[in-house]
Parts: structure tokens; sequence; C-alpha cells
């Protein structure tokens, strides 16, 4: 897609509303760098979880802030795969971060003001020349509030559950729908009461509910309101 100028792409939302699909399409569509905060912060709990800072009947908050230095993340991109996968200390992590058990202890990690500075600080320095798009919790509240298109997702939390289950159990995952679907809500409830940068649309994004959309659907909308903008 031509275009004369470059502009920061923030997409926001719940969980499994399809932000991670959404922005790797647009990014590829439009040649731009694609990141994927959500990756990051999983990363962090995936982290901690092997250290042995948290897990479901405990969590040492000072211990994994004190271990934030240690903390490496990088994106690099996988050819054949079409995006970017992420690394912590130069290991490739990808396929470890998506678990049920690293979804159940992320939000606990995204609370702690200090983990989201650090990946605030990083996701910020990612965009100093912009053409950029970027998924996440507060991509457009916090992250760029001068992004030049903010897009937020939502969908019922039963819709998403199914998506989720449906995905865990194409990739031979054996879990409950119910667990997918307590988690979902967990999440909503953590994510949109914390007190550090919660969950909350920006007054300038343009909200999208694909509960009853397809993922082509979703794309079509979205890339319009981006060819608007270019």
């Amino acid at each position: 897609m031509s275009q004369n100028k470059k502009i920061i792409i923030a997409i926001d939302g719940f969980s499994s509303t399809g932000k991670s699909t959404l922005a790797k399409h647009l990014a590829k569509e439009i040649g731009y760098v694609y990141v994927d905060t959500g990756a990051m912060y999983r990363t962090v709990a995936y982290y901690a979880m092997k250290q042995g800072f948290i897990d479901e009947n405990h969590f040492d908050k000072e211990g994994l802030i004190s271990d934030l230095d240690k903390i490496n993340l990088s994106f690099k991109f996988n050819a054949s795969l079409g995006y970017s996968e992420i690394f912590l200390n130069g290991k490739n992590v990808e396929s470890f971060i998506r678990s049920i058990e690293v979804s159940n202890m992320v939000s606990k990690v995204a609370r702690i003001s200090a983990v989201r500075e650090k990946l605030v600080e990083q996701q910020q320095m990612m965009s100093i020349e912009k053409g950029i798009v970027m998924d996440g919790r507060d991509i457009g509240t916090v992250v760029f509030p001068q992004a030049e298109l903010k897009l937020f997702m939502t969908a019922s939390a039963e819709k998403r559950a199914h998506r989720r289950y449906k995905e865990m159990i194409d990739n031979g995952v054996k879990i409950e729908y119910e667990s997918v679907l307590e988690n979902v809500t967990s999440r909503d409830h953590l994510d949109t009461t914390r007190a550090d940068s919660p969950l909350v649309k920006a007054a300038d994004a343009i909200e999208i509910d694909n509960s009853d959309m397809t993922v082509e659907q979703t794309y079509a909308l979205a890339i319009n309101l981006v060819k608007e903008k270019l």
C-alpha cells in the first residue's frame, strides 16, 4: 500500500478479541513494524514463574522487581510465519508464553507499576520513527496517547472464551471451556480495576465490537480506517 506519511496505530481492548491477529495483518499489509505488548507482559510473567517469584499461592513482587534489569526482551521477524516472535534473554519463548498457566498470572504481573514502567519505556523507544502497529491494554491511553489511529476491540466474554478455547484445543491443549471462561472474566476484572493504567477506551478511539464478526470482517473494517488515515 503506497503512503505519504507514517503513523502510529494503537490497538487496545479486552483479551481474546483478536487484537494481535488484527495488528499482525495490518502491519504486514502496510509494511509496518508489529509489536505485541501482550507478549511482553506474558514473557515477564513467564520469567517470574520460572524464577519461582509467582504461582497460584504466592507472589514475591519485590523479588521480581529486583530482577527486572535481568530481563531483556526483543522481537525477531520470522519470515516463515510472517510475523515477529518474542525472545527472552536471547531465547525464543513464543511457544511457552501462550499457556493457560501464564494467562492466569499475566494480569497480576501487569499490575505492578515497576513492570509497566519498564515495558512502557521500551515500547515508546520502538516508535521513534513511527510506522508501527502496537496492541495491548493501554497503548492509546498511556504508551501512545498521540497515536494517529486508535482502535478499541471488544466482544462478549462468552464469545472470547469460545475463541480462546478453540485455539487451545486446536493446539493440542487439554482444557475445559469453563476454565477458559473463568480466566477471561478474571483477566477482565484485573485489567479494568488495576490502579496503574487500567484498561479503558481512549476518548478518541474507535470501538470495534466483533462479537458477531469474522476475522475477515474485522480486518476489512480496520484496514478501511487505516486507509482513511493514510
